[in-house]
């Protein structure tokens, strides 16, 4: 099966070469052309001239992960199951099925990984070499893709395929999947609407994006969205959205856009919402002054508790520059942010919402005041959370926006 899988690959990636297809961008002809490869074999086959195939659609799947698709990682990447899929050496192949890591029976070699890289960028118009020893790209289906070579790496290329699952994209969703009680999901749907900050954390695959993604379907339909992130990751369900990502410097050197540029060119875009996929850097700065400036926004950062986001986001503005001062920072994040979402990953994989903060908009000897709106007590299992004592800014904007604050809090109780 393996003799005939490689020698119906080798007639029709030649084919291929004849006809000058791109079978990243021709699928449909592609798959056609394997069809017809594959009746073809078969036809020999019942000559007696070439083995037979033990089953004919396993074949043709084979080969057209072979020729369109990335070779052996392409059932990695069709499996559901599979949330993402790291390289750490050709023999070191691990996945994360369902938040849980495993290393698979898949071997590579050196250059059929080095084969699969150069054709993950070859659609992301992104480049690697020793100048830019590591790449954020996304694949055509989605994916994000993150490579690293040697010399900053011992001696192979480090590879990380990030899958967006598409799981929720509403808060609703997320009270299916166990990850909030509904009285939770319809705060966060009312603090949304009503147009408050909302700043999401949590560790590396907790799910900040999934829930960004879910919250911003809370958008009301006759408003604009811009969101800007370091590559594609974000597919908000809203009718009017523009979606922007960075770019690299080219082979001079010049022509980056970084994540700054891109929240300040989003401002002139005429945005109800913004939305930034990540903020790491001096970017933090830019997205507190939009908004401030009225434009309500989402945005998510690594932390380790909604309170220590709240401390980060007071620290990162700092990069901006020598004239940025924590004096200015620190009340900037008290009136900019309202609302941080703390998102928790257990060992089992489980995804949840563990806690959710306000922010009162005081701060106090460089302190920024924050009040716990919702807990999960110590002993409680992944989904459960509390009503705490505390109470979110901006009431107003609830009533405006035709929503009780007093009983959303008392329906967020479990």
């Amino acid at each position: 099966m393996v003799d005939a899988v490689a020698r119906i690959e080798s007639e029709v990636r030649e084919v291929i070469r004849r006809r000058g297809l791109d079978p990243a961008r021709d699928t449909t002809g592609v798959r056609s052309l394997i069809a017809e490869a594959v009746a073809d074999y078969d036809e020999r086959a019942l000559r007696g001239a070439v083995p037979p195939l033990a089953d004919t659609a396993l074949a043709a799947k084979a080969v057209l992960d072979a020729v369109a698709g990335l070779g052996p990682l392409q059932p990695l990447l069709d499996d559901p199951t599979i949330e993402e899929i790291w390289i750490n050496e050709p023999g070191r192949v691990f996945v994360a099925r369902r938040g849980v890591p495993e290393l698979t029976t898949v071997m590579l070699t050196e250059p059929e990984v080095r084969e699969l890289v150069e054709r993950m960028l070859r659609t992301s118009g992104r480049r690697l070499d020793l100048s830019v020893p590591f790449v954020d790209a996304t694949l055509p289906t989605g994916e994000r893709v993150h490579v690293v070579i040697p010399d900053i790496t011992r001696r192979h290329l480090a590879v990380n395929i990030r899958k967006y699952l598409v799981r929720a994209t509403h808060v609703d969703d997320l009270v299916g999947l166990g990850a909030l009680p509904a009285g939770v999901a319809a705060f966060l749907h009312a603090c949304v609407v009503a147009g408050l900050n909302i700043l999401v954390s949590g560790a590396t695959q907790a799910g900040k994006t999934t829930l960004l993604n879910a919250l911003s379907g809370s958008i009301p339909a006759s408003q604009r969205l811009i969101t800007c992130e370091e590559v594609f990751e974000l597919r908000p369900a809203v009718r009017d959205v523009v979606g922007m990502q960075c770019r690299q410097p080219n082979l001079e050197g010049t022509g980056e856009i970084p994540l700054r540029r891109l929240v300040k060119e989003a401002l002139r875009m005429r945005p109800d919402r913004l939305v930034v996929g990540e903020v790491r850097e001096a970017e933090s700065l830019d997205l507190l002054i939009a908004l401030n400036a009225g434009i309500p926004g989402m945005g998510t950062v690594h932390a380790n508790s909604a309170r220590e986001a709240v401390v980060k986001m007071c620290v990162l503005p700092l990069l901006a520059g020598e004239n940025v001062s924590s004096q200015f920072v620190v009340p900037t994040v008290a009136s900019a942010i309202d609302v941080v979402v703390h998102l928790d990953l257990d060992a089992h994989g489980h995804r949840s919402v563990r806690e959710v903060v306000a922010l009162t908009g005081r701060a106090e000897g460089g302190v920024v005041e924050t009040a716990s709106l919702f807990t999960r007590p110590r002993d409680a299992v992944a989904g459960v959370l509390h009503r705490a004592d505390g109470y979110p800014p901006h009431e107003d904007r609830f009533v405006r926006a035709g929503f009780d604050l007093a009983r959303l809090l008392a329906h967020g109780e479990n």
